[in-house]
């Protein structure tokens, strides 16, 4: 049979306790989420969602086109330019997802006969913009900059590294002003993946480069994603207007996509706006990461020290960790459960998202939830 090898596989996942399954939430579901990546309680905003019923109301339900013909609308190039300027960078490309925006920058910033240098620790959408680059890719250590260092000083021509701002899996943070120093030394470029500082890292939450001093220098592009902190969907790429400027005649995520559902660029303009009312949020949400993990770990719990909203509760198990967070489930909490293939060690975790709308006795619910049933 032509698929014959696929039962083959789901009876090695089954034997491996690594099956996955779709469970659909209902809108008003009862549980305590700490699974998701709305880290400042945004997606349900009444302004947020209101900007998005409003752009639909004017624009439709949907681009109708790529970017390049007719996707385009005054709404997409008003987001660029409030996230641009709200990050510290000279322009900005809205694209229709977080990961297209990463396989943008990676392939077109790293051309036939350049060489990319690649955390070890990255996200699967930085990893496969290093696999359809053009350029060889050298992978390196988790937040090493000195093997960045010994890999940029093996070639001669261009050259970038690329690496999260904030490490999806345990939360840890790239010491991103050593990255971009090591960068300079071999004159390579620096793309960062700030999907999970912007809206918590940085002065009101305008993410981690911008924390490191590193936002709008000209060597530095970085990508976010509008489906966390801001509560929508879609990604961009910020970065030097020239840089923009090639993406837009070179990336192929850009260019064969039809653009971002003018209701998504809508619901991520009102909450970047409210971000900027209230910086406080990003605060919050860092308080409340620290909280988990302090009283967590005063539970006897393995949990990493967060850097930003992420706090990752190691399980012994891949099958142990996915019963602890069916029984945090029922329970009534909901908590993210990673095990391999989705972390690179190997080691399985229960993954909490620390919100900015949580309050003390929901921290403290969540707390005695996970520890009862560890």
């Amino acid at each position: 049979m032509a698929f014959g090898w696929i039962d083959e596989q789901a009876e090695a996942r089954r034997r491996a306790g690594l099956v996955r399954t779709l469970r659909p939430r209902p809108a008003d579901s009862p549980l305590l989420d700490l699974a998701s990546n709305d880290y400042l309680g945004l997606a349900r905003h009444p302004e947020v969602t209101e900007g998005a019923a409003r752009a639909a109301r004017v624009w439709g339900g949907g681009a109708t086109g790529s970017r390049l013909v007719t996707g385009t609308t005054e709404l997409h190039t008003e987001l660029e330019r409030e996230l641009a300027e709200f990050c510290g960078f000279e322009s900005a490309l809205v694209l229709s997802s977080g990961y297209a925006a990463n396989l943008a920058a990676v392939t077109a910033l790293a051309p036939h006969g350049s060489l990319v240098v690649s955390d070890a620790g990255n996200h699967a959408s930085l990893i496969d913009g290093c696999r359809l680059a053009r350029g060889a890719t050298q992978v390196v250590g988790h937040a090493d900059p000195d093997g960045v260092r010994k890999a940029l000083g093996t070639h001669d021509g261009p050259a970038v590294t690329v690496s999260d701002t904030v490490f999806s899996v345990d939360g840890d943070a790239a010491p991103l002003a050593e990255l971009a120093l090591a960068c300079r030394e071999y004159g390579a470029g620096l793309i960062v993946d700030d999907a999970h500082g912007l809206g918590v890292l940085g002065d009101g939450g305008r993410g981690a480069p911008y924390a490191a001093g590193l936002a709008g220098d000209p060597d530095v592009v970085a990508t976010v994603t509008l489906s966390k902190s801001l509560g929508s969907q879609g990604g961009a790429v910020l970065g030097p207007a020239a840089v923009i400027d090639h993406l837009i005649n070179a990336a192929r995520t850009f260019i064969f996509d039809t653009g971002l559902a003018p209701a998504a660029a809508g619901a991520a303009l009102a909450a970047l706006r409210l971000l900027r009312r209230e910086p406080q949020r990003a605060a919050r949400a860092r308080e409340v990461a620290t909280a988990l993990h302090t009283r967590l770990t005063a539970e006897g719990l393995s949990a990493v020290r967060p850097d930003a909203a992420v706090v990752s509760v190691r399980a012994p198990s891949p099958e142990r960790a996915v019963r602890w967070a069916a029984d945090c489930r029922e329970a009534g909490l909901a908590v993210g459960c990673f095990r391999p293939p989705s972390v690179p060690d190997g080691i399985s975790r229960l993954r909490l998202t620390a919100r900015a709308d949580l309050t003390e006795e929901q921290i403290e619910r969540a707390v005695d939830v996970i520890s009862r049933n560890r």
